[in-house]
């Protein structure tokens, strides 16, 4: 029953969650009462007015302006109003947390999987930058801390992918040359899938990771194992990546 109140959304594991969970609830809601509304006067219309046995046909109305006004405006007004929830909701899932987030987590999308870069230089259980990055053959693990705010930096080695954790209600894409950003925080522990949502090529299906939510001192003691590991520095997308080519200048024509 909880998930039909959801209507299919799976249980929110971040703060920001609420704000696009409330929209698309209120969509919802507002798309049935308006169908609800638009069904019943067409099969009352039809009822109303239908012909009886032999009787003259109803008198038919070519031009009512009161009422094209009325349709009209009525659907500016309603895409108005969904115009303003869904504006004031991106504002606040897109707003940051703060100047300086407590964590911060390069992400790189590449053919076909992930790489997450945590950026831990400040943390004193750290002290030191390590990533992990997966495969097409093993998926990664991204790691985060309940209750504290990530910011996530996203950008791509090679061509458009989308970052997606469902419960977090919330995809950004992953764009070569336009490095990205949001920040959220985890406010339910447990292990999440994620992925990529936009079509990227052969592997596509394959760009899965997995999230897990922890305490803090759980987090902080993977990211030691990754250092163990050697595992320690940023990875860095390929730099043409983010170069435009461009044509050298015709001496001559310039002439």
């Amino acid at each position: 029953m909880d998930q039909w109140g959801r209507w299919g959304m799976p249980v929110a594991a971040s703060e920001q969650a609420p704000w696009i969970g409330n929209l698309w609830n209120g969509a919802w809601i507002a798309s049935m009462v308006i169908g609800v509304f638009v069904w019943g006067l067409m099969f009352w219309v039809m009822f109303r007015y239908r012909r009886k046995n032999n009787s003259e046909v109803p008198r038919q109305t070519r031009y009512n302006l009161p009422l094209e006004i009325l349709y009209t405006l009525v659907p500016f007004l309603i895409i108005g109003v969904l115009f303003f929830f869904t504006v004031q909701s991106q504002d606040n899932v897109l707003a940051k947390v703060n100047d300086r987030p407590v964590h911060t987590v390069n992400v790189i999308g590449q053919k076909w999987s992930w790489s997450f870069n945590y950026m831990e230089e400040q943390n004193p259980a750290v002290n030191s930058v390590v990533h992990d990055t997966g495969t097409v053959e093993r998926l990664p693990d991204l790691y985060l801390p309940v209750n504290e705010p990530v910011r996530f930096n996203l950008t791509s080695a090679d061509v458009i992918h989308s970052f997606w954790v469902p419960e977090f209600y919330f995809k950004l894409d992953v764009i070569p040359g336009h490095p990205n950003s949001f920040d959220v925080t985890p406010n339910r522990t447990g292990t999440f899938l994620g992925k990529c949502a936009e079509l990227c090529g052969t592997y596509h299906s394959a760009m899965l990771f997995n999230v897990h939510v922890v305490s803090v001192d759980e987090y902080n003691a993977h990211l030691k194992e990754l250092a163990a590991k050697g595992q320690t520095g940023e990875l860095k997308p390929p730099a043409w990546v983010n170069t435009v080519p461009v044509a050298p200048a015709n001496e001559e024509h310039e002439r």
